[in-house]
């Protein structure tokens, strides 16, 4: 499978979709989550090009599982949340929608059931807990 750089987080790294960034270095971009299963989630993806794990280079998924266990233990600190759900999807039948490599953190809180997916989150809610985030991982 080729990559296709007209997918939603390709536009979001050229800064041609708006997006609420929480963390970036040189090789990786986390951003929140529009439609949040939990309040704080987030995604992490590499800044160059893959569709997934699967053709990923070993420095590309190494740079973006730093990222994700920066962003996890920030997540756990900022938001006082008791644990995290780290999810990441390969190809349509593996549950993959957006073709970039992309992992999902979840923070979670005991006996609070993620929410179902694909439903927008309230936008203001989405950026203070972005400010949240980056005060810890600042």
């Amino acid at each position: 499978m080729r990559y296709d750089d007209q997918n939603i987080f390709a536009k979001i790294l050229r800064d041609e979709i708006p997006s609420t960034r929480v963390y970036e270095d040189a090789d990786t971009l986390c951003f929140m989550d529009i439609f949040p299963r939990a309040d704080g989630h987030c995604l992490v993806i590499p800044k160059t090009a893959c569709r997934n794990l699967l053709d990923a280079s070993g420095d590309q998924l190494a740079s973006v599982m730093a990222t994700t266990q920066k962003v996890a233990n920030a997540a756990m600190a900022a938001l006082g949340a008791d644990g995290v759900t780290v999810q990441q999807f390969n190809e349509a039948p593996g549950g993959q929608e957006v073709f970039h490599l992309h992992f999902h953190i979840l923070p979670r809180w005991e006996g609070v059931s993620l929410r179902p997916p694909g439903q927008p989150g309230d936008m203001a809610q989405i950026a203070e807990i972005a400010g949240k985030l980056r005060k810890v991982l600042d």
